[in-house]
């Protein structure tokens, strides 16, 4: 059986696919009660599995009226799409956030299973078994080539 996270994730995402515009505004408090959970539940699902590396923009709005307005990116062409993820890399990268953006590259059909999985075996801190911050800095490099080379294609 799933988890409730996932179930929110699935609920969440399938809402915003059946949005014309790609957004949705959602209440904390009221998707709180609809999965009979804790409002903090709501923003962790959110805050881990809505991330921009994972393809999406959230707002927030505190106060009575509040709500969570979380919008799934689109990119007019590859070259904005490129130029995101790069920037977005910097010259640090944590593995999970690295793993976020591969994961992004499959939903977007810009890698293969196979493609993902050897860039992955490249980025993993057994692989880079070097201290911190220079870990992320090389995973950066990696990261950066490899985007390159997809995007040239």
């Amino acid at each position: 059986m799933k988890n409730i996270s996932d179930i929110i994730e699935k609920f969440l995402k399938n809402k915003i696919e059946l949005s014309a515009e790609g957004i949705i505004e959602v209440q904390r408090s009221t998707l709180a009660e609809q999965f009979q959970c804790v409002p903090s539940q709501i923003n962790y699902v959110i805050g881990t599995r809505f991330s921009y590396e994972k393809g999406f923009l959230v707002e927030s709005k505190r106060g009575g009226g509040g709500y969570i307005r979380i919008k799934k990116l689109e990119f007019g062409s590859s070259r904005s799409f490129y130029e995101s993820l790069i920037t977005g890399i910097g010259n640090q990268i944590p593995q999970s956030t690295a793993i976020d953006i591969l994961n992004r590259l499959i939903d977007e059909d810009f890698i293969t299973h196979y493609e993902y999985d050897l860039i992955k075996s490249t980025i993993t801190r057994e692989v880079l078994n070097i201290p911190l911050p220079t870990r992320d800095e090389i995973r950066s490099n990696i990261m950066k080539s490899a985007l390159r080379i997809i995007f040239s294609k």
